[in-house]
This record gives C-alpha cells, structure tokens and sequence, in this order.
C-alpha cells in the first residue's frame, strides 16, 4: 500500500472511525482502524463489533493495500499534524505503516490482515432519504426516556413503528417515563414490518455524532439498520434488536378518560421556579409538590419542596387548572428535563390521578408527547435535636 492524501480530507472521517472503536479494552482488532487503499481513494473502516462506519476519500494512490493501525494512536497522530499532503506506505519487510509529511517520519505497526473482517455492503435496493437533523433531533427527544439498562431488553430501545393515520410512531420507555414523537415518513412507513423495529440506546449516541444536517439515505436490512450520506462517502450500520415491546396504548388512552385533571402553566418560568426548587432537594424527598387546591380552574399553583438539613421553599406559578385532585408530586429534576425538551411557551398537563401517569403535551410540539409518573406523597414531620 503506498498512497498520497490531503489531511483536510480525512481527519474528520478519521475521527468519526475513531469514536467508535474501544479505548483500551477488547481485542487488539477492534481497536483496530483499517485503511484499505483502491480505485482512486482511501477507505476507512472501523469497528466495534456491532457499529461499522466505512468512509471514503480521495486520494492520489500508487499501490493498493490494507493495513490495520491502532486507531487511537493513528488518529491522534493525524489529528497533530499540520494541513496538507501525508504520505501512507506500508513497509511488508518491517511490518509497519510508514507516514511522512515533509521531514516528519513516524512508524506504527499493523495488524495481520488475516484479522480483518467484511462490513456490510449499504443495500441500495429500496433505500430511502431522511433528513439527518430530524432524526438528531428525533433521537434527543426520545433517548432520554430509553432505559440504561441493557439488561431490560426491550425498553433499553428506541422504537419505531408504523402508527395511526399514516404516522410513525417513535417511542422511548424506561419504566417511569415514557416518550413518543408521530412524524409522517411515507416511504419508511413502507419500509417498517409492521412490529417496527428497535434500536438499543447504547448506539444512538455514534449515530447521532454521526449524523450532519444534510439528507441521509436509510434501509433495513434482516438484521441491520443502515445509513449512507448523501454522496456516498460514508456509511454506518447498526444490529437491530428482536424483543417484544410493550404495549403502550393501554396508558396513553388514560388520559383521554373524561375524569383527567389539567393543568396548564407557562414552560420558562416553570422550569426556572423548579430549577431553585431543585436546591432544596435531597435524597430522600427529591421530588417538588404541585398544590392545586382552591384553584378552581383560574389562579396559580403553588410549587413547593423541602428536606431535612436543607429548608424548605415555595413558588407561585401564574397556571390554569380543571380538575379534582387537590396535591400531585413529581421528581423535580425529571420535570426540568422534560420541559426542556419542548419548544411551546405553555405546557400542558394532563393529570390521570395523584399517582397516575400524567401526560404532558405542548401546542408548537406537535405529536409529541412526555409521560411522567408522579411521586407518592408521604407526608414527613422533621423533628429537631432540642425538641427530641
């Protein structure tokens, strides 16, 4: 192998590649990067075992090869060096990958080839386009939602699936929370079986730093989920997950029951009155009390929390509110990410019962909706030394 390249061409693939393999851990060939010169341009290749990313960039080859380099080490070298041209050569004698730039000279070795394994070919058949920061911001507002826990299976996924009224049906469920985003995506619909399928959360994050703004080309296939840029030049597959998901019709159809409760309050100053509530916190009551007593369908709701050692503190929110549950707690930290998540000046709760689940919906988020479950209220008395 002996190629010419600039590095303005591919450190950013580089670095894509090189967020993917293991650090320190694993076997010496998933750490590996692969660079497989041919037909006018340098591909790289990393993987971890289940994530492969594959790009291509062009360069000025003398002599096809492959060569397989400690990522890290390889990438941080590049990444070091000025612009400009850098000249590969794999030395068979040595068994090293020689590079140069100008009077700079440096060898790292190479893996035997024999290690290095087939990635996935795109399946370009059937391929459709999506808009990559769609889907960022699809999985940001999903994957907070997903559990961390790869040991729970299922809800350790996104999931997406064909839904009602020709949307799909993007959804995220760690046992307290639950996320669900509708779009319209008529041929991916097409493309979905109709149980969807499932994505474990622990890939989102590479494929979100993955993903630039511009379209990407998607597909599926048996086992796999699979991009491409819209150039060609790079892609990123993914294993699909096979477990059975939970049917979540059953609670979001709770809060369309004519007995709900809702409340709806201004989204900024919500989150700024729980960021202070969020202070006087603790580990043992973490969670910020809503009283909606005497409301009466006009007035505020008075925001509360306290801990031992810490005091207590109460805010009064500008709110409207229907209903007839009179005192609903929630974990304040929870609450702000949520919010967070949305784009509307007001939000709307929809309460099913004081430790029901409660739905929470925005009128600039469309088709998104965020459950929640309320904390159960314990009345605690705090006593101090002088009165023990």
């Amino acid at each position: 192998m002996f190629l010419r390249i600039q590095k303005e061409d591919v450190i950013e693939g580089l670095q894509k590649a090189a967020s993917i393999i293991p650090a320190k851990t694993g076997a010496a060939y998933l750490r590996s990067i692969w660079l497989k010169a041919e037909n006018g341009s340098l591909s790289v290749l990393a993987t971890d075992s289940n994530i492969e990313f594959r790009g291509s960039y062009a360069a000025d080859i003398e002599q096809p090869g492959l060569a397989g380099v400690q990522g890290r080490a390889f990438v941080d070298l590049l990444r070091k060096l000025p612009g400009g041209q850098i000249t590969l050569k794999l030395d068979g004698e040595s068994g090293n990958l020689l590079i140069e730039q100008g009077r700079r000279k440096y060898k790292l070795p190479v893996n035997d080839p024999v290690w290095f394994q087939n990635f996935s070919e795109f399946p370009a058949d059937g391929s459709v386009m999506w808009s990559g920061d769609y889907l960022q911001e699809l999985i940001d507002r999903i994957a907070f939602c997903i559990s961390d826990e790869d040991a729970v299976e299922a809800i350790a996924c996104l999931s997406l699936k064909p839904g009602a009224q020709n949307s799909i049906e993007a959804c995220g469920l760690n046992g307290h929370q639950f996320a669900m985003l509708r779009f319209a995506h008529d041929e991916l619909m097409s493309m979905l079986p109709p149980e969807g399928i499932l994505i474990q959360k622990k890939y989102l994050g590479e494929l979100k730093k993955w993903l630039g703004t511009d379209e990407v080309e998607l597909n599926i296939s048996e086992k796999r989920l699979h991009f491409r840029t819209g150039d060609g030049k790079e892609t990123f597959s993914l294993p699909l997950s096979y477990y059975q998901y939970p049917d979540y019709m059953n609670f979001l159809a709770k809060l369309s029951a004519d007995s709900v409760s809702r409340l709806e309050l201004p989204r900024k100053d919500a989150m700024d009155a729980l960021d202070r509530l969020l202070i006087f916190n603790t580990d043992s009551n973490r969670c910020t009390y809503f009283d909606l007593d005497g409301n009466g369908g006009g007035g505020d709701v008075v925001l509360s929390a306290q801990g031992q050692d810490v005091g207590s503190a109460t805010e009064t929110l500008e709110a409207t509110y229907s209903g007839d549950i009179k005192k609903i707690a929630f974990p304040t930290r929870n609450l702000i990410e949520i919010m967070g998540h949305y784009r509307s000046e007001r939000l709307g709760l929809t309460l099913t019962g004081s430790e029901g689940p409660c739905g929470i919906t925005g009128g600039d988020d469309s088709e998104y909706t965020v459950i929640i479950m309320p904390m159960k209220i314990v009345e605690e008395t705090y006593y101090s030394e002088e009165e023990v």
